[in-house]
This record gives structure tokens, C-alpha cells and sequence, in this order.
């Protein structure tokens, strides 16, 4: 068989992605109170995986839609305050136009507040480690008053 550039090239990729190492586990994340926490280290300890993967991407979504996951600045705690002080200016509770009450004030908002920060963040591995900016860091964004623990799920891979 002649092999043309194309077909060599595939062939590379096809020899390159059966080397791709693919790595997920569920974690149960303890109880937080409503804000804003930083569980970087919390997330890295759990998927030690990552440490066998040179290139690749590592992936965090929350299973859960009053509570979401984003990325922001992991050295400052005042960050982490103003956020939760103005997220809850921008989705207020006890709004009379909230239909969805049935278990609370804080839960509607929750879930608006869930969907706008999002449900799953990405960050690149580069030689074994996450390449986050010196300040950034992974939050647990927590909605409700007693949102109980959380469920995420983690998903690395690469090669």
C-alpha cells in the first residue's frame, strides 16, 4: 500500500491516540457553607493520575444544579467575599416573580446563579501538572444556605 501524506499522517494520529491515557473518578466534596471556596488542592489530591499525562486537558463538572465551578484569582480571600456579594445583587431572592420556590428562598436563585458561573471548568496539563496562572485557582461555588455535599466529577486524559 502507497502512503500518501494524508494516510501518513492519520496513521501518526491513530499510532499517537492509542498512547492517550484517559483517567475519571467521582469525588464527594464535604459540606460548605453558601460562597465561594477554594478546592484546588482539594481536586489535584484526589486524581494523582495527572502526573502520568505530559499533554493533555483536565476537566471539573459539578453534578449538580445549584452549585457551579469556575476559575478565579486563589490568593486574595476579599476575591471570593465580593463575588458572593455580587452574584446575590445580580440574582436577589424572595423576587415575586420566582414561580420555583418549594424549598426556599435561595434555591431559585441558585439555580440561575448555577447557570450563569457553569457546571464544568477546563484547565490544560502540561508535564504533569495543571497550568493554571500563579493566581489562579479552582472555587466550588456554593448557591444554597445548606447545599449539603456535592459530587464532581473528574476527567483527565491525554498523552
Amino acid at each position: 500500500m502507497e502512503c500518501n501524506i494524508t494516510t501518513k499522517f492519520i496513521l501518526n494520529c491513530l499510532k499517537n491516540s492509542l498512547k492517550m491515557k484517559f483517567f475519571q473518578k467521582e469525588i464527594k466534596l464535604p459540606p460548605y457553607p453558601r460562597g465561594f471556596h477554594l478546592i484546588t488542592d482539594m481536586v489535584i489530591s484526589e486524581i494523582p493520575e495527572i502526573s502520568h499525562i505530559d499533554i493533555g486537558q483536565f476537566q471539573i463538572f459539578i453534578k449538580h444544579t445549584s452549585a457551579s465551578v469556575t476559575i478565579n484569582e486563589n490568593a486574595d480571600p476579599t476575591v471570593r467575599q465580593d463575588f458572593e456579594s455580587h452574584i446575590n445583587e445580580m440574582v436577589p431572592e424572595n423576587q415575586p416573580y420566582y414561580i420555583h420556590t418549594y424549598e426556599g428562598p435561595d434555591d431559585m436563585p441558585a439555580h440561575i446563579k448555577a447557570s450563569l458561573m457553569g457546571t464544568s471548568v477546563q484547565i490544560p496539563i502540561t508535564n504533569g501538572t495543571l497550568n493554571l496562572g500563579t493566581w489562579q485557582g479552582v472555587y466550588l461555588c456554593e448557591h444554597r444556605n445548606y447545599g449539603g455535599s456535592r459530587k464532581l466529577v473528574l476527567t483527565a486524559f491525554g498523552n
